[in-house]
């Protein structure tokens, strides 16, 4: 893609399996070009970029660790020589590594806050500084229900989703004035390979709706953000995650 292109241009880190595909894809469907990061599926980042083309869409794949920050800023200066404006930015990447809190590795805390938070910083404050320029733009960070509530065994990925949450609505706060919008999809259960394992008929009990949710209606919101139609809306958390909380 030239700079010369008219569609708008997304990235979405996290961008090749689950909650991230379901992203990359709603927004393709309406009509951004989409930069889609991942850090070690070729194939499903691949697969992602096929069902983007096949609806229609287009895009690419761009493989480096979001928590990485000499990876992220080489990514980021090859985007920012390509493309004139970036137009929305996703953070959905991040990893889970669940044990009790007095039986977690340092390690698996590290590298849980790391994707989330670090992938965060590395991410958003370069775009940050383009969308500036160009005074308009939107971030959209995917937290989750853990954030919020907290769960047992999740210490580290609710800390980092709490922390994503407060970094999000600083940020909006910063730049409220800029014409740049920042704000946090925080999704419940999602029919994703984070919840294979899961009691799923015990946890539907949990959930006034009664059911899991699906990717689909978590890009949804996510497009509804980045759009022109969410554009008095900053610094929100918005649930989607069937009535619990």
């Amino acid at each position: 893609m030239s700079e010369e292109s008219n569609s708008r241009v997304a990235i979405v880190t996290g961008g090749s399996r689950g909650i991230g595909r379901a992203i990359a894809l709603e927004l393709a469907r309406t009509g951004y070009y989409v930069i889609i990061n991942y850090r070690s599926n070729d194939q499903a980042a691949a697969d992602t970029l096929d069902q983007i083309k096949a609806q229609g869409g287009s895009g690419e794949i761009m493989k480096f660790d979001v928590a990485d920050s000499a990876e992220a800023e080489r990514a980021l200066d090859d985007i920012m020589k390509r493309f004139a404006a970036i137009d929305a930015l996703v953070n959905n990447a991040g990893i889970a590594a669940d044990n009790l809190f007095l039986m977690m590795p340092e390690a698996d805390w590290d590298a849980v806050i790391a994707t989330t938070l670090k992938g965060f910083y590395n991410m958003t404050k370069p775009v940050l500084k383009k969308m500036l320029r160009q005074k308009k733009g939107s971030v959209v960070s995917i937290a989750s229900v853990a954030g919020m509530i907290g769960n047992k065994g999740q210490a580290n990925y609710s800390a980092a989703k709490a922390g994503l949450i407060g970094a999000s609505r600083s940020v909006a706060s910063e730049i409220a004035k800029k014409g740049i919008r920042v704000n946090v999809v925080a999704p419940g259960l999602i029919e994703t390979d984070m919840i294979k394992d899961a009691p799923v008929e015990l946890i539907k009990n949990i959930i006034p709706m009664g059911r899991i949710g699906k990717p689909e209606e978590v890009a949804k919101v996510v497009r509804f953000l980045c759009s022109d139609d969410a554009s008095y809306i900053t610094g929100q958390v918005i649930s989607v995650n069937g009535g619990m909380i």
